[in-house]
């Protein structure tokens, strides 16, 4: 099976390899034999012609989502902004990446907590467990455990790169989730377009304080839907029961990703 996967990256790699080739050479006899024509273009054409890339460049329809984002999050983006400005892009991407590196290991060491097990505790996390719950076959539930920053939010993707062999239901339990940045919170936007494309839910559920108030404060939470974000796993297998057999709109759609 790995000599197998291996013999299909190679082909992958040298189908790469020549179509580069393919495109490169026509643009390196574009560059040489048009190369000296480029003195007679005009310097406000020129101009022109930058600021329409720095504007692609720019992404400021993003601006409004980074602005919903914790203050510390805001902040490192002001900072390396106005460095690409006034400074050099390299100087900016390295005060952001050492600023950013600084803003995770404070928000994983805020995650450590020390607190006494009570009657009371035990009782809450009752219906967070899953050891006593019947999980159907039209339910997938992922978990993610530790801080889910910026270097780790690509396991998400591993895990559910096949959308197609997904269930109609995939619930994210984030009881065990400690943290989460824009970075994570972009990830799992993305998971739910993609199972939305697909006609599939998610469901998240079991949010601890600090990625709940960014899920909030971001517009995630409007596109998923204030129902779809559940206090317990608990809940949201309930939730899921709803949507497949029918006491929510569109269940067959459901039902039709599940029978095929």
């Amino acid at each position: 099976m790995r000599a197998g996967y291996t013999r299909q990256d190679l082909l992958s790699d040298l189908i790469a390899g020549v179509t580069v080739g393919l495109v490169a050479l026509p643009l390196l006899v574009i560059l040489l034999v048009a190369a000296p024509l480029a003195r007679f273009i005009p310097l406000a054409t020129l101009a022109a012609i930058l600021f329409v890339v720095a504007y692609n460049m720019s992404e400021w329809r993003e601006v409004k989502t980074i602005l919903k984002l914790s203050k510390a999050d805001i902040i490192v983006w002001v900072m390396t902004f106005a460095l690409t400005v006034l400074a050099d892009l390299t100087v900016a991407v390295e005060i952001g990446m050492l600023f950013a590196a600084l803003l995770y290991i404070y928000r994983v060491s805020q995650t450590t907590t020390v607190a006494p097990v009570t009657e009371e505790y035990i009782e809450d996390g009752r219906p967070h467990t899953l050891q006593d719950k019947l999980l159907p076959p039209y339910v997938l539930v992922l978990r993610i455990h530790g801080p889910f920053l910026f270097g780790a939010t690509e396991k998400l993707s591993e895990a559910t790169l096949n959308v197609d062999s997904l269930p109609p239901v995939v619930i994210l339990r984030l009881r065990n989730m400690t943290a989460i940045d824009a970075t994570g919170l972009h990830e799992l936007e993305k998971l739910s377009e993609r199972l939305r494309a697909t006609g599939r839910t998610l469901r998240l559920c079991g949010a601890r304080s600090q990625p709940e108030e960014l899920l909030r404060q971001s517009t995630f939470l409007q596109s998923l839907g204030e129902e779809n974000m559940l206090p317990h796993v608990e809940a949201a297998l309930s939730r899921a029961r709803e949507v497949f057999e029918g006491r929510v709109a569109n269940p067959n759609v459901t039902k039709a990703i599940y029978q095929a």
